[in-house]
């Protein structure tokens, strides 16, 4: 793939942590100008790294471990990348399309919506591989959005994530529960949310505004 990449033109740079490949992609890509560079995903300095220009497209091969919270990572840290193409577990994949009321939403398909939109473009039959693995993969792109897909002056991330942990967190009860010490009825009045919901069935918007009434009714019971 990096190979492949790099015979379109392309400026790229590869990250490895496998020190049993590195030595074989160094050999193979960096004489087509590849940088590589043995790090992390999880971990390495992405702002350095990328330092050299302004956007980015990342193209990776992810394994089931590491896809979903390295996807979040950088879509949350990481915003000179601006697109990604990623091979997952089928799994993961259709949770980060997911929209509410599918069988594959949950939270962290809210979380990407916020940053990007995720697409599934193509199923990847596991005869390809060798050894053939026993689970399917899929590729999903995302591309991040030009500003959150809810104002963070109006409602920040890490408000709604405190929502989501809570309403995932007691998945399939009603908001009302899951939420109960966070969220009061007249908070989910304000934002036109039924307490009565269940957390996968609230898509981004509605998180929004039910960070933004609960700050605006909490901020509007202090007293003066």
């Amino acid at each position: 793939m990096t190979v492949a990449l790099a015979a379109t033109g392309a400026v790229v740079t590869a990250v490895e942590v496998d020190r049993g490949i590195i030595p074989v992609l160094r050999e193979m890509a960096e004489p087509l100008g590849v940088s590589v560079v043995e790090a992390d995903a999880m971990s390495c300095d992405w702002t350095g790294l990328l330092v050299t220009a302004p956007r980015w497209v990342l193209v990776a091969n992810l394994p089931y471990s590491v896809a979903t919270p390295l996807v979040l990572d950088l879509l949350r840290d990481v915003p000179a990348i601006g697109r990604m193409l990623v091979m997952v577990q089928r799994e993961a994949g259709e949770r980060l399309v997911a929209v509410p009321g599918a069988k594959s939403f949950g939270a962290v398909s809210v979380r990407v919506d916020y940053f990007a939109t995720a697409e599934l473009v193509g199923r990847v039959s596991p005869e390809v591989f060798l050894p053939r693995p026993n689970v399917e993969s899929v590729l999903v792109e995302l591309v991040r959005r030009d500003s959150p897909a809810v104002d963070p002056v109006v409602a920040s991330y890490a408000e709604i994530d405190l929502l989501l942990r809570a309403g995932f967190g007691g998945r399939r009860k009603m908001l009302r529960r899951s939420l109960e010490g966070l969220v009061d009825e007249a908070t989910f009045e304000a934002a036109g949310v039924d307490a009565r919901c269940r957390a996968e069935e609230l898509g981004i918007e509605e998180w929004g505004k039910l960070v933004a009434c609960r700050r605006s009714i909490t901020y509007g019971q202090r007293p003066s």
